[in-house]
């Protein structure tokens, strides 16, 4: 799995759209990083790291989920490295690592008086001053632990829009009207779901003789659309 994970890291493109504004309860660190491959749509795939109050954590990729438990001096290690950070003033603003800067990640810090982040460059070429932020993503990038086992989310908050992907489109044949769909992001159980693409990997649906993208994005524990 790890070696997987690495692979997903090497090349990230981190949209930040407004879709992605659903809260994670008790989150005290959310971290998303997507692949860019062509026709994917990042904002759908699971965040790729995210610490929970009761040391519980997730790490995803564009659709997969595994989840696990830290100790507590593992959890208090991650948290003083967020509050050293939070005090040096390097996350009152967005940062640029340098390098490739179509690179894009996105650090949430729900207890660090809601700071939303927005990182850009290559970790590798941060400056002095970001050495500590770069680390950091570095380490939530990389992320492993003798914990971690798949873990399937019960529902997804699917979403769509206008528009068209390469080759053919599916009927929208579920029991959810299309309509509540295009008014904004709708739960839906994984079980309704099943033959239908998740996370980044978006479907092509015909509905009216119009064309839509959508997508399936896995929710975690307590997560609202």
């Amino acid at each position: 799995m790890t070696r997987v994970l690495t692979l997903l890291a090497l090349v990230v493109v981190l949209a930040v759209p407004s879709v992605r504004g659903s809260e994670i309860p008790d989150a005290v660190l959310i971290f998303e990083a997507a692949d860019g491959l062509p026709d994917s749509v990042p904002s759908a795939a699971p965040p790729r790291f995210v610490l929970r109050r009761d040391r519980q954590v997730f790490v995803g990729g564009s659709d997969k989920i595994y989840s696990g438990l830290l100790d507590k001096d593992e959890a208090k290690a991650i948290e003083r490295r967020i509050e050293t950070l939070a005090k040096s003033g390097v996350l009152d603003a967005p940062a640029s690592f340098g390098g490739d800067t179509d690179t894009r990640y996105r650090l949430r810090l729900p207890r660090e008086g809601e700071r939303d982040v927005v990182i850009t460059g290559d970790p590798a070429s941060a400056p002095p001053a970001l050495q500590g932020l770069a680390a950091l993503v570095t380490k939530l990038l990389r992320f492993d632990h003798p914990s971690l086992r798949p873990w399937a989310p019960a529902e997804y908050a699917v979403s769509a829009r206008e528009g068209e992907l390469a080759g053919g489109c599916r009927a929208w044949l579920l029991a959810l009207p299309f309509d509540r769909v295009l008014a904004g992001p709708q739960r839906i159980p994984v079980a309704d779901a099943v033959r239908w693409p998740a996370g980044s990997d978006p479907a092509s649906v015909c509905e009216d003789g119009r064309r839509y993208v959508v997508t399936f994005r896995p929710l975690l524990p307590g997560e609202q659309p």
